[in-house]
């Protein structure tokens, strides 16, 4: 329990120390910024900065930080290690990094941004990546809440055509539409507020739900299970851990939803309150859901065989169970609007992002209606067929596409320092660590090349990770150092 609250004080430190530094070293100032340059009354629009700040707390949340926790926490407590860390280190650095550089190329998307400083081949790849991505993810936090409200009705004893996860999905995609079609200000900031506060009273529930029923003290300490695998199928933590806990630690799929944000920034100066900050905010509340699952589950011979017992049972049910135990049957409506909210409100602005990253590619100008509608309705219409495959085979994928997204980013950002002559290794050492993580997968995992290797999948991409990390190291410090060379 007492390693939960050091970690706790170390992701609000971090935000103070370590977010203050990033923000020195990228250099903040006065001038314009998209949103006063550029302002369109439809993506470019000043909004206020407590507005913003919890539309990105929102459009990055999602089930991210939520379902990547409890499946991280299959290896038990020592996922807060990664969850803090990885927040301050990584995940806040890459999100400040996205929106800030974006403001600086007039709120572009990110595949716009990488082929800005990493060469046009990187540029189309990026295209690609990410509206693929964006699709995923889209499709991913359509499922997961229309699942959770048609689980919610059954639970409560309803049947009829409302239980049906179909009715609902339908339902979640039509609202995807539209909030990819109209202006930025219409429903996602208007309505982003109130769920914020429905999402920050929800951590606040389920954090002092284990506290008050005593349960909290069933969380063994970090440093008492360091070292031991606690996952009940055994699975190392290298590299899978760093993979299932995404968007609660780093998320490549963030660096595409800051340029949204970045679109409706007044002052560049706002980025670490906003960016820095809501990825922060993003680690506090997948830190107590990550505490909650090792204090609610029983631990059976140092596995997490309780956490498997419920998972089992589906998503859906086991963070319905998590809700109704910690808060009681008044507490489960908001913590269910909270969880509901969040993957609906990252879903929408994934479509959003999807159709503004295909209108910078092909500059489609989006102030005529028509030009968006043509965007937007192949997009949902994709999604809606998309949405029939299995869950957990296009969440797979999104973690993994997820973190090689992210992985791409802070080389980004890396270079974007070295160019700007500063200090840009507050971005290659993250980026470089990311490298080792998503090559490791790529090789040793069956989503991808593990499946070539047989038994000796693992050891080929341990090799591989850290061969190919190098590689990516040495291959930046050469094109740094051609970038200074040419600033002199």
């Amino acid at each position: 329990m007492l390693s939960f609250f050091i970690c706790l004080a170390i992701l609000v430190a971090g935000y103070f120390v370590y977010g203050k530094i990033v923000e020195k070293i990228f250099g903040p100032d006065e001038r314009e910024t998209p949103a006063v340059a550029m302002a369109d009354g439809v993506d470019y629009m000043v909004l206020p900065k407590w507005r913003v700040f919890l539309i990105q707390l929102l459009n990055i949340a999602g089930l991210g930080p939520i379902w990547g926790a409890v499946g991280g926490a299959m290896w038990g407590p020592s996922v807060f290690l990664w969850i803090t860390l990885g927040t301050i280190f990584a995940g806040a650095v890459h999100d400040f990094a996205s929106g800030f550089i974006s403001m600086r190329n007039k709120g572009q998307s990110i595949s716009e941004v990488c082929g800005n400083y990493m060469g046009e081949g990187m540029r189309n790849v990026m295209r690609v990546f990410s509206v693929v991505l964006l699709f995923m993810v889209g499709v991913v936090f359509a499922k997961g809440p229309a699942g959770l409200l048609s689980y919610l009705i059954k639970s409560k004893g309803s049947t009829g055509i409302f239980t049906s996860d179909k009715l609902w999905l339908v339902i979640i995609i039509i609202y995807y539409f539209i909030a990819t079609f109209v202006s930025i200000d219409a429903i996602i900031g208007k309505i982003y507020p109130l769920f914020g506060f429905c999402l920050i009273a929800m951590a606040v529930g389920v954090g002092g739900g284990i506290f008050i029923n005593g349960s909290a003290a069933n969380i063994p300490e970090v440093w008492e299970v360091l070292g031991k695998n606690m996952h009940p199928a055994g699975t190392g933590a290298w590299p899978m851990l760093f993979i299932s806990v995404a968007c609660g630690a780093i998320s490549g799929f963030h660096s595409t939803q800051s340029p949204i944000m970045a679109r409706c920034c007044k002052t560049e100066k706002d980025a670490r309150s906003i960016f820095y900050g809501a990825m922060v905010s993003e680690g506090i509340i997948a830190l107590i859901w990550a505490a909650a699952v090792c204090a609610l589950y029983p631990i059976v011979e140092g596995k997490m065989s309780g956490l498997k017992e419920a998972m089992a049972a589906g998503q859906s049910a086991c963070i319905y169970d998590i809700c109704s135990t910690t808060m009681g049957s008044v507490g489960v409506v908001l913590a269910m609007l909270g969880v509901i909210a969040c993957p609906i409100t990252s879903g929408d602005t994934a479509f959003r992002s999807a159709r503004l990253t295909i209108a910078d590619w092909f500059k489609i100008d989006q102030k005529d209606w028509k030009k968006r509608l043509g965007l937007a309705l192949p997009l949902l219409l994709a999604g809606y067929l998309v949405c029939q495959l299995d869950y957990t085979t296009v969440w797979n994928y999104f973690a993994s596409t997820n973190q090689i997204l992210a992985m791409i980013v802070l080389w980004t950002a890396a270079m974007y320092l070295a160019r700007e002559g500063k200090n840009y290794w507050i971005a290659a050492v993250p980026a470089t660590f990311m490298s080792a993580v998503t090559m490791t997968c790529v090789f040793s995992t069956k989503l991808y090349l593990g499946g070539l290797f047989g038994d000796a999948a693992a050891t080929v991409g341990n090799i591989a990770g850290l061969v190919l990390a190098a590689a990516f190291l040495g291959l930046f410090l050469s094109k740094a150092k051609k970038a200074a060379d040419l600033k002199k």
